[in-house]
């Protein structure tokens, strides 16, 4: 049993002897018809061609198997000098390409898994680091507050009272960090549930404009709705998705930097969903930062820190809650020109929508003069 176990049969040998044994007796056969000598007519020489043809069949396999054997273990040694000294042992002094193939492969999954927790490691220093900053200076703020009122700023009544004002906008920003940290969690253990509902996705956009009003007119901003309908029904969760559009259009008011700035929010219908978009005309985003912008904390410039007191996860939150939809969010932007938000939202089963003119503006808030 051991002894047939040992055997291994090229297959590829035997088919190139089978091959030249074919050929030779091919050449004789046909020597032997057109031939007038009547030996080569006899049974004594059909048997010796016979013999001869295994004799050269076997003796041709065993020289092919050994050049095979002696320019494989050539090149398997070529091979094995480039490589890493732990891939290849010194006990591995039969290895055939098969297994050597083998090894490059289980080589490259640890080299790629490596990779993989070198990106992780990486991802987590500079995701903790993001979290640190963003708790230290609520933090630190607090801390200064308190010191000053402990070493006699309370006995001021207006230093008191606007301290204490201070640090319940501080406690708040710390509250709101917590919070969208604990959403994100939960989004991504899917232990959030969405409640679908059919509502007009144009009279939402209108109430976050109502809301963003007055930080529109702090910063001297339009708001403007395109639509092509009046009415425009979606089916998904309405709080998250105003949640999403007050995100995308406050980023926009907070980071317009320009005279004459405006947003204009477009909802159109397609075939099976309606498409929105929020477009600004801002300082836009460079092109290196774009793959990133959706990350939790991440800072597109430094100049863009948080100054206005928001947790720095609102894209975050938007990405994930339009993956909640089994939608996705897509974003394009020309640096120092502006950036556009798109997204769509599913129809709902029984469509009633009140068609007018096409392209009807809405404007919300006239520019500031």
């Amino acid at each position: 049993m051991k002894f047939r176990n040992s055997i291994k049969v090229n297959w590829l040998s035997v088919a190139a002897s089978f091959l030249l044994v074919a050929v030779v007796g091919g050449v004789v056969m046909i020597f032997e018809f057109y031939s007038s000598d009547s030996f080569f007519k006899t049974r004594d020489f059909n048997y010796f061609l016979i013999f001869t043809l295994w004799f050269v069949f076997i003796v041709n396999y065993f020289v092919l198997e050994f050049l095979f054997s002696f320019y494989s273990k050539n090149q398997i040694r070529r091979i094995t000098n480039i490589l890493p000294e732990d891939i290849i042992h010194d006990f591995d002094t039969d290895i055939g390409f098969k297994e050597l193939g083998e090894k490059v492969h289980e080589m490259n999954q640890k080299n790629a898994e490596i990779d993989m927790m070198k990106e992780m490691e990486d991802y987590r220093k500079e995701y903790i680091g993001n979290v640190s900053h963003e708790l230290k200076t609520p933090l630190f703020s607090i801390q200064g507050y308190i010191e000053t009122l402990r070493d006699g700023g309370v006995e001021d009544l207006n230093i008191r009272d606007k301290y204490l004002e201070r640090i319940d906008k501080s406690v708040e920003r710390l509250l709101n960090i917590v919070k969208d940290l604990d959403m994100i969690n939960r989004f991504e253990a899917g232990q959030i549930e969405l409640k679908y509902s059919t509502f007009d996705i144009n009279y939402l956009i209108q109430e976050v404009f109502d809301l963003l009003e007055m930080e529109a007119e702090r910063h001297s901003m339009t708001m403007q709705l395109q639509t092509t309908q009046s009415q425009l029904l979606v089916f998904a969760d309405k709080q998250r998705i105003s949640q999403v559009l007050i995100n995308l259009i406050s980023n926009a008011v907070k980071y317009a930097n320009r005279e004459e700035a405006q947003i204009i929010v477009s909802t159109r219908e397609g075939m099976k969903s309606i498409h929105i978009s929020v477009e600004d005309n801002g300082m836009g985003i460079k092109p290196e930062n774009l793959p990133r912008i959706f990350e939790r904390f991440y800072r597109v410039e430094s100049s863009r820190n948080r100054k206005e007191g928001g947790s720095g996860l609102g894209l975050a939150i938007v990405k994930h809650i339009m993956e909640a939809h089994k939608q996705s969010i897509s974003v394009e932007s020309v640096y120092l020109s502006g950036t556009k938000f798109k997204f769509k939202l599913s129809k709902p089963f029984l469509e009633k929508t009140k068609k007018i003119n096409p392209l009807l503006y809405i404007d919300r808030h006239p520019p500031m003069r």
